[in-house]
C-alpha cells in the first residue's frame, strides 16, 4: 500500500536519498525545505515540494496532517550565534506541529552518542531533541542513531588536494564505527514505509565496522593515487580559527571541535555492534562511489 509521507531536509545529504528511495517506491511525498532550488528532480518524479522556514509550525502542521509518516531532523546553521537556541526553535517547532497535525508515525534523526546530553557538542541539542519527543502522547517515534558520517571525508576534499594532507581535531588512531549516509537514508526510508515501530525506539547505525581517521584517511590516500597521504590531528584553536575564516560562528566552531574531541572518550563506541545495528557499506566502497567521482570534478 502506497502512503503519504512529509519529509523534512530533503536537500541534505540523507534527506535527499530518501526521497529518492520513497518516490522510486511509488510513494506520495510532501518535501518541506526553506528553498525548492534543489528539489526539482523530485517534483519531476511526483513529489509535492514545499518552499517553507522549517519553523514554521502552520506550514509544517499542513504537511503532517494526513500523512501516514514523516521524518524530522534538524538542518545545520553553521552561522547560529548560539547553536543550541537554534536546535530548540527548530525543535520546538517541529514537536507543535507533531501535536497539532495528529500524525501517528514520526522517525527522527538523532545520533550516535545522543545517550550523553553534554560535552558531545552539537549532539546534545539532538539528545535533547529526543527526550522532548519521547514526552508526546499517542505518537509513534523512532530515533535513527546514526555513527560518524563517512560523508564528512568529502569536505576535506579541498585540504586534501591543496595541502596534501586529511586532519581533524579527533584523535588520529582511536576507532569509532562509520557509516555511510546511503545506508541511514535505506534504514529510514524501510520504517517509514512500513510503520513497524511503536512506542518510542531507538535504531543505532553504525556501519560495517569501526576504523580510524588515519586508517580512512589510508583508503582515500590508496583509491586517490596519493599512497603517503596523512592524517593530521590538527590543535583545537587552529580548528576553530580555520572554521571561522570559513564563514561559521564562534559557538559553531566550539560544539564541532568539542564534538571531534569527545570521540576519543568513547561517545560513538556507546552502542555493542551486532548485525542488527550495522549496515553494509564500508569505507571503501564509499571513497569509491562517493569521494573519487566529487574529488574527479574539482
Amino acid at each position: 500500500m502506497k502512503k503519504t509521507i512529509a519529509l523534512l531536509g530533503a536537500t541534505g545529504k540523507v534527506g535527499g536519498k530518501i526521497a529518492e528511495i520513497l518516490l522510486q517506491e511509488g510513494h506520495y511525498l510532501k518535501l518541506i525545505a526553506k528553498t525548492a532550488d534543489n528539489l526539482e528532480k523530485f517534483k519531476n518524479m511526483g513529489a509535492e515540494v514545499i518552499s517553507s522556514d522549517i519553523t514554521d509550525v502552520k506550514v509544517l502542521t499542513e504537511a503532517f496532517k494526513n500523512s501516514d509518516s514523516a521524518y524530522v531532523m534538524t538542518p545545520p546553521d553553521f552561522t547560529a550565534n548560539n547553536y543550541r537556541e537554534f536546535q530548540r526553535k527548530v525543535g520546538d517547532s517541529v514537536i507543535t506541529a507533531i501535536q497539532n497535525s495528529g500524525i501517528k508515525y514520526v522517525v527522527n534523526l538523532s545520533s550516535a552518542g545522543a545517550h550523553q546530553h553534554e560535552g558531545n557538542g552539537l549532539i546534545a541539542g539532538l539528545a535533547e531533541q529526543e527526550v522532548k519527543l519521547n514526552q508526546l502522547k499517542g505518537v509513534n517515534v523512532l530515533h535513527l542513531r546514526p555513527a560518524y558520517f563517512l560523508d564528512n571525508a568529502l569536505l576535506n576534499i579541498p585540504l586534501i588536494k591543496q595541502m596534501d594532507i586529511n586532519g581533524a581535531t579527533a584523535d588520529a588512531k582511536h576507532e569509532i564505527p562509520m557509516v555511510a549516509t546511503k545506508d541511514i537514508a535505506t534504514v529510514a526510508a524501510k520504517h517509514l514505509m512500513k510503520l513497524d515501530f511503536s512506542g518510542k525506539s531507538v535504531q543505532p547505525i553504525l556501519g560495517d565496522k569501526n576504523y580510524s581517521f588515519e586508517e580512512l584517511t589510508s583508503i582515500i590516500g590508496n583509491t586517490i593515487g596519493k599512497p603517503d597521504l596523512k592524517y593530521v590531528q590538527f590543535s583545537v584553536e587552529d580548528a576553530k580559527q580555520a572554521m571561522i575564516n570559513q564563514g561559521l560562528s564562534e559557538d559553531v566552531a566550539n560544539d564541532i571541535t568539542s564534538m571531534e574531541t569527545s570521540l576519543k572518550n568513547g561517545i560513538m563506541n556507546y552502542e555493542q555492534r551486532v548485525s542488527a545495528n550495522s549496515s553494509p557499506t564500508s569505507a571503501e566502497i564509499f571513497v569509491k562511489e562517493s569521494f573519487v567521482p566529487l574529488y574527479n570534478s574539482l
